[in-house]
């Protein structure tokens, strides 16, 4: 079934749905690395052919337009959040802080405007003034005597001092309002900004929900490439344990060496297991034309007499018995009720009606998972998460009692959970 997945680099959304967000990884990259797998292959081809001459090769137009990002010390493209960085001040003081200024610079541009038109009159002004006391001075000049032309000196100093003074106390008075006028402004302008910044509060919430959901969306970005990651180690590590044990594939020539007659399929079939030496591992024959995937209760009922009975799936170890773990066709919920009162560790293996396997359901502390069990080969593994292939179905839950299923969720198989009603849910399958 994997294979098919990858064949087709498709699932089937109510399988997909079947999967936990462990499998749903791994299974995502395992899809990823055939995707690699073809495009190498791909750019191999398309080498060639250019090298053969079957295909010209690709020509790149030169074009001198580039962008070039600043890196930050970790060597990945520098990006600074106002507000957010280390010693920066909240958004609020950094936003109080550039209107002020802006009403400041403004004021102060509008200042000196005023500054250089006043400065200009008084500078005219009093020229004008000097101008005209020097003709009256100079036209009554020529009416004293040569003798008064010192005091007409001494007289024309003092009242250019005098008016030199006077100049200065205008130019005082002249800033002193002109830096009045600038703090009025200043003052007029900073309200006018605020009160713009209290019309736009609505477009800033909503600039700052953005910002929020950017940030939410970054940190699932960063759970999903942790997760992938752990989704990598955690295949890492099966294929590693699987090399220790030594139950990697390689089974089906087993299942050829062990033979079973016709007459002890037909008490396998026939009988409810009982006391008693249980019968050997028989070769699936298959007698029916089986579909890609059930499509019936009474198709999956005749998939578990065809192929599962003769490989003793649901039975105790070297027993006619059957296990305490193993469930008939039941649902997802009604798993998850059978294990509602149990403790953690607790489980129950059922037949899955989405793919030709099972389901092992476990129960958390809080909650539970589920994982698909592929049997759609010659051998027992889970779909997505561990590459180990096991026998019998015994074989993997046996496994599992002592082999974590996963590294992120530690989940070790401790208490069976066994069942409830009489005719127990499985009774269909051993008719």
């Amino acid at each position: 079934m994997l294979q098919q997945i990858l064949h087709d680099m498709y699932i089937d959304p109510e399988l997909l749905a079947e999967l936990s967000d462990v499998q749903k990884h791994i299974l995502f990259y395992k899809m990823r690395e055939e995707q690699l797998r073809r495009w190498r292959e791909r750019e191999t081809w398309e080498v060639l052919a250019q090298d053969k001459g079957l295909r010209p090769p690709k020509t790149k137009r030169a074009s001198n337009k580039h962008i070039q990002w600043l890196l930050g010390a970790d060597g990945e493209v520098w990006v600074w959040i106002m507000g957010e960085g280390p010693g920066d001040k909240p958004y609020e003081e950094i936003s109080e802080e550039l209107i002020a200024e802006r009403a400041r610079l403004q004021a102060q541009k509008e200042a000196e405007e005023l500054w250089r038109q006043k400065e200009a009159e008084i500078t005219k002004k009093f020229r004008d003034a000097l101008a005209n006391e020097k003709a009256r001075i100079l036209a009554e000049k020529w009416k004293v005597e040569m003798e008064d032309r010192k005091a007409a000196k001494v007289l024309e100093e003092r009242i250019h001092e005098e008016f030199k003074r006077k100049e200065e106390e205008e130019r005082k008075r002249g800033e002193e309002q002109i830096r009045l006028q600038e703090e009025q402004r200043a003052k007029e302008l900073y309200w006018t900004l605020k009160q713009a910044q209290l019309h736009c509060q609505t477009s800033e919430k909503e600039e700052r929900e953005w910002e929020e959901q950017l940030r939410r969306s970054k940190a699932a970005d960063e759970e999903r490439s942790r997760e992938a990651q752990r989704a990598r180690d955690e295949y890492r590590r099966h294929s590693l344990r699987a090399i220790q044990k030594g139950t990697v594939a390689g089974l089906s020539s087993m299942f050829q060496e062990l033979g079973q007659s016709h007459e002890q399929e037909a008490r396998l079939y026939h009988h409810l297991p009982g006391p008693g030496p249980p019968p050997p591992l028989a070769l699936t024959v298959r007698t029916w034309e089986r579909p890609l995937r059930p499509v019936s209760r009474d198709v999956i009922v005749r998939w578990f007499k065809e192929e599962q009975l003769p490989r003793r799936a649901g039975f105790e170890r070297n027993t006619k018995f059957i296990a305490p773990w193993f469930h008939g066709i039941i649902s997802r919920e009604d798993a998850e009720d059978l294990l509602e009162n149990m403790t953690e560790g607790a489980f129950l293996v059922r037949v899955s009606e989405k793919i030709w396997g099972y389901t092992l359901s476990y129960r958390l502390q809080k909650g539970f998972k589920h994982f698909l069990v592929d049997a759609s080969g010659d051998f027992y593994s889970f779909l997505g998460v561990d590459p180990n292939r096991h026998a019998t179905l015994t074989d993997l839950i046996d496994f599992h009692k002592e082999e974590i299923i996963t590294v992120s969720g530690g989940e070790l198989l401790q208490e069976p959970c066994g069942q409830r009603d009489s005719p127990p849910d499985y009774h269909l399958l051993f008719e």
